[in-house]
């Protein structure tokens, strides 16, 4: 098995040195990002698609470091109504596959995405409990009008070039749990697409990670260690709090494609993502990779923070050490 990160949080470092922190922090294993929602400082996708001499001497900033690039992210929306979303996202989608295959890398992470709720519909619209039929009428939209068609060609695209395409399960998607992964996945006949397993976006809809991962087995294709850390205002709030705010006009924003951007995080959040060992322990993380070993002995496990409490190498550094006192038999 493969520890390593994903390297986004350390887009503000050369890639050289995002590289050198990984080494430091005793990992091995790296997710570079290639599109989607954030940009691609560490990936050269114009050189990488050109030239065989720019892989080589890519490939080797991670050899020379005792590295192995696992995965390429492209988390974004592929499915997204607006088409200055869709088309980026689901360019990008298209080229990180190639770009995996030109440099051996035989994995891509993304989100599944999600369209309007109709043909006419502006903005994505997710539906949770369809107990009214208009819910169901979209979901019948969704899923067989835009993303069946749409997956069906990525799948086709990977298996061309060898790559598979691991989807995180994340809610405002259509896949957003085990049962709609494989929903998603019988509905292409897949062979290439499957799942990235987040356990982050798993524990606050109240999925236990490690059935999830015994469940759809084989499917589970890549793993990120994200954790969550369930707040005591939930028993007040639920799960399903809506108090985001707009982030202010003068304020610094994250991008989401277009005109769309991150917002701002209730200040006393029913949950929060927390760096690993914050949320769940180090026992609970080892079942964790147990049950991915069980999957594939090779299963790469790549560090995402997203800890609004924690600077990007205190969150790192709590992470890795949490892996490694976990992967210990």
């Amino acid at each position: 098995m493969k520890l390593g990160v994903y390297t986004a949080c350390l887009h503000h470092r050369p890639l050289s040195e995002a590289l050198d922190v990984i080494r430091e922090l005793g990992l091995d294993s790296a997710e570079i990002n290639s599109g989607g929602f954030l940009p691609t400082p560490h990936l050269p996708v114009r050189e990488l698609l050109g030239s065989q001499s720019a892989r080589d001497d890519y490939l080797d900033a991670f050899h020379s470091r005792g590295l192995t690039l696992t995965a390429l992210n492209c988390n974004g929306n592929p499915l997204h109504p607006d088409p200055e979303v869709r088309e980026k996202h689901a360019a990008d989608l298209r080229r990180s596959i190639e770009v995996a295959a030109a440099l051996g890398v035989r994995r891509v992470v993304t989100m599944s995405g999600l369209p309007a709720s109709d043909p006419g519909g502006r903005l994505p619209s997710w539906t949770v409990v369809p107990w009214d039929s208009a819910y169901l009428d979209v979901r019948d939209y969704q899923w067989n009008d835009i993303a069946i068609p749409f997956w069906r060609e990525i799948d086709r695209l990977a298996r061309d070039h060898n790559v598979r395409v691991c989807i995180e399960m994340h809610p405002h998607n259509i896949v957003y749990n085990p049962v709609t992964l494989v929903r998603l996945v019988d509905a292409i006949d897949a062979t290439h697409v499957g799942a990235e397993m987040d356990p982050s976006h798993l524990f606050w809809q109240g999925i236990d990670p490690v059935v999830a991962v015994r469940f759809l087995g084989k499917l589970v294709y890549n793993a990120a260690a994200k954790d969550t850390r369930i707040n005591a205002k939930v028993n007040l709030y639920g799960v399903l709090d809506d108090r985001f705010n707009r982030v202010a006009p003068d304020a610094p924003k994250v991008s989401l494609g277009g005109r769309y951007a991150l917002n701002r995080w209730p200040d006393d959040a029913a949950w929060d993502f927390v760096a690993v060992g914050r949320g769940h322990d180090t026992g609970w993380w080892h079942e964790f990779l147990r049950a991915l070993a069980e999957v594939d002995p090779d299963m790469a496990v790549n560090i995402e923070h997203e800890d609004r409490e924690l600077d990007s190498m205190t969150g790192l550094r709590i992470a890795a050490e949490t892996l490694r006192i976990a992967a210990k038999p």
